[in-house]
């Protein structure tokens, strides 16, 4: 096996941001250096490329290094992926993926929570692996904005009803994300709700 390592911010905290990613990022502080990265990295092979930890806010730029410097990748398997620390980040390289007409899997037994379902949402073809974990929760930004303070009608959840019927997931995938968990928690979608929900095209 010919694997490439394709590392991007490999942070030493990263226990600390997946520890701040499953807490919604409820710290109250301006994020520090490292959660601003993240500690995206992947493994090429083939036309293959795995995707392995917290999304930054350079996801879009890194996403295009990769396919820049491995033209021939068509997939994207995201191996584990437990969110990310921009959201306007992720949906940006979540909609590169789909203008590059790449293809998005979520690895057997691997697990994508939060960011990192929008960013497997990006995927022209989608498929969730035997034992693969998918997890949603309530958004938070960091601060005080938290999506269950603000009324129905805030136009900022307009901007993510938009990105999920963008990427051809029904609204109520949204607001049924806000109710399944917390931001300090994780829910973990059945099968049946993938499907019902859309997340896989096949």
């Amino acid at each position: 096996m010919n694997c490439k390592k394709w590392n991007f911010a490999l942070s030493p905290w990263l226990l600390c941001l997946v520890v701040l990613v499953l807490s919604g990022c409820a710290s109250s502080s301006k994020p520090q250096q490292e959660d601003v990265n993240g500690s995206f990295s992947a493994e090429v092979e083939g036309n293959v490329a795995y995707l392995f930890g917290v999304l930054g806010s350079d996801l879009a730029a890194q996403l295009s290094d990769l396919i820049e410097a491995y033209p021939n990748v068509t997939d994207l398997v995201l191996v584990d992926v437990p969110g990310s620390v921009d959201q306007q980040a992720t949906m940006e390289g979540a909609r590169l993926i789909r203008r590059l007409g790449l293809n998005t899997h979520i690895a057997p037994t691997g697990y994508v929570l939060s960011g990192g379902v929008d960013l497997f949402l990006g995927g022209v073809n989608r498929t969730i692996g035997g034992g693969a974990g998918v997890g949603v929760h309530a958004w938070s930004d960091g601060s005080l904005t938290r999506a269950e303070n603000l009324n129905i009608a805030d136009p900022v959840h307009a901007v993510y009803v938009n990105f999920y019927l963008e990427m051809g997931v029904p609204e109520r995938f949204y607001w049924f994300s806000l109710d399944a968990a917390p931001a300090e928690r994780v829910y973990f979608l059945s099968p049946e709700e993938t499907y019902d929900f859309r997340l896989a095209t096949q």
